[in-house]
This record gives structure tokens, sequence and C-alpha cells, in this order.
């Protein structure tokens, strides 16, 4: 559903009823799910797609320091509304997550997930392997692993979703690539658990003082070894608290140029969807972080046009190769 006096998602067309995404590139949705709260008073996250769309009606798709492009010059975005969650019910949530995103990735289009906690994404992702058959590489930005067995007993709770990634047969683990893990907020475990499955770790020292276009490269190039496509899952606290207000205090984080442009530059090379996650409205008086998400999208989309566009030229040479 849409709320009643929110928009949708940087004036995308209202397709919440319709589902129909012939004319449409990408589809963004939301999902107002908070499961176990596992620390503090950092709750709420579950506003985050209501608040995320309100900040959005601000935003145009124009971005003069790429080039000047109009993103919606050359995407067309549909806003599919939210999933219906149930606040009581975590496993009933998960499987109609991966219900709602399966009829969305039979599309084939690009696919926005806003959230909500992090334990959405593995029901995405979950989804996106049982419907396409594909083979899954995932580059994971955040400050936290978020790969516990449990937290006391749930398994989809915020800080186990790449745990539960780690054992779904459609996710070539050494094809994951934890990226800008820093902080004392980490559990001594993680690192090892990670390890163990094969996955691979990037900590923010990694990205420091580094030319980020080359960093993407390889970056991207790791996650889509022996796969079929990368998805991308962002959590706000990747993020330094000065560039993340509304989330919790993890310092030492990375910037807002160096997450846009490693964004951009992953949606260059191929992406086939993606999720933010952890925006909590009720700790940041100005939304300043809400705000943030949709210059991430429109990077993102900025991206994925140039993308389709280099898709659709090499298409034509070969083409006209052919035919001479």
């Amino acid at each position: 559903m849409l709320y009643g006096n929110t928009p949708c998602f940087l004036d995308a067309k209202n397709i919440s009823k319709s589902k129909d995404t012939t004319d449409i590139d990408a589809v963004v949705y939301g999902v107002p799910w908070e499961g176990a709260v596992t620390w503090g008073d950092y709750t709420g996250c579950e506003l985050g797609p209501k608040v995320i769309r309100l900040a959005s009606g601000r935003y145009s798709g124009y971005l003069p320091e790429l080039d000047h492009i109009d993103v919606f010059e050359h995407i067309r975005l549909g806003d599919a509304g939210d999933i219906d969650v149930v606040p009581a019910d975590v496993e009933e949530t998960m499987d109609r997550i991966s219900g709602f995103t399966a009829d969305l990735w039979k599309s084939g289009k690009f696919l926005i997930g806003l959230g909500g906690d992090h334990g959405i994404t593995y029901p995405i992702i979950k989804s996106l392997t049982e419907t396409t058959g594909k083979k899954v590489g995932i580059i994971h930005l955040d400050a936290h692993y978020d790969n516990m067995p449990h937290y006391q007993g749930d398994k989809y709770a915020r800080s186990t979703p790449f745990a539960r990634l780690y054992e779904l047969d459609g996710v070539r683990n050494e094809s994951l690539i934890h990226t800008g893990i820093h902080g004392p907020r980490n559990k001594p475990d993680s690192g090892k658990l990670a390890r163990d499955a094969g996955a691979v770790t990037l900590t923010v020292n990694d990205i420091r003082n580094r030319d980020l276009k080359e960093l993407a490269d390889e970056i991207y190039e790791m996650a889509s070894k022996d796969v079929d496509c990368v998805y991308l899952s962002i959590c706000s606290d990747v993020l330094d608290f000065a560039f993340n207000p509304g989330g919790p205090v993890d310092g030492n984080g990375i910037t807002s140029y160096e997450l846009v442009t490693l964004v951009h530059e992953f949606t260059k090379k191929g992406i086939i969807g993606m999720d933010f996650v952890e925006v909590y409205p009720q700790q940041d008086a100005n939304q300043n972080s809400a705000h943030f998400v949709s210059t991430v999208v429109l990077y993102a989309l900025a991206g994925h046009a140039l993308h389709q566009q280099t898709k659709q030229e090499s298409s034509s040479q070969e083409t006209v190769s052919t035919r001479s």
C-alpha cells in the first residue's frame, strides 16, 4: 500500500495496484518492517519507506555533477507500494517479502527495496534465486557483518541476514563482498564466520585513500565471478554518523561522496537490484538520512541508465557486424 498522505518515491508512476511494469524500467517498493531491536533506542526503521518517500518529493532526477544527466529522461520509475507485513509474525512476513518480490523479479526490471531493517535482504535475495534460477553475487555495504547465527533465537533479526545468505544455494559465498566493515559494534565471531563461509571482507581502511573507480572495479570483479548477476545491499550505517545523523553513532565510516561514487560505479557495471535499509526517522529531526536515500538511488539509476545504454550500443554493433 501507499500511505494516504505520501507521494510515490521521486514522483514515480503509481503501480501499487496494477503491478504493471510494461512501460517501466525500474521499480521501487517499501518494506516497512522492523524485527528484533538489538540495541538501545534505535528503533522505528519500519517508518523508513514512508519518510523516504515524503523526503523524495523535493527532488528531480537532474545530477549536474554527473555530466548533467537527467535520470528520468532515461529511466521510467514505478512505485509498487509497500509489502503488507505482519508485525507479530516474523516468518509470515519473510514469506510475504519473498512472494511480493518474486512477481517483481519475473518482470526483469531493476528493483529497489526501501527498508525496514536489514533482515529484509535475505527473503529478497532468496526470492531472486528461486524465481530466476540465477546464481547471485552480493556487494554488501555496511559497518557491520550482520552474519550472526541468530539473535535470541530469531533467525531473521537485523543482525542475521548474511548468515542465512551463506546457507543459500543460490548465493556464491566467495562472491559475497562485505564492504566498509568497521567498528567495535561488530561481534568478535563475525569476521571468523565470514571467513569460514568463504565470504570476502573489505574494511573501511581498504576504501580509504583509494581511487574509488579502481576500487569499484575490483569489488565488482570479485562479486561477479562465477555468478549470473550481482545484487547490492546498503545499510545506512556504512556512512560515518556525520553523514548519517539519524543512525547509530558509528564513527570512522565512509563519506557520502564515497558511497554515491561506489554505488554509481557498481550500477554502471550491471546490478540486478538493490536495497537501502535502516533509516531511523524518529532519531533524525531534519530527516537528513531519509533525504539522502533519494541521492543514493538517483546515482544508482544514473549508473543503471549508462549500463543499459552500453548494452544497447554493444548489441547494435554486434547486429551491424553480423550483417556485414
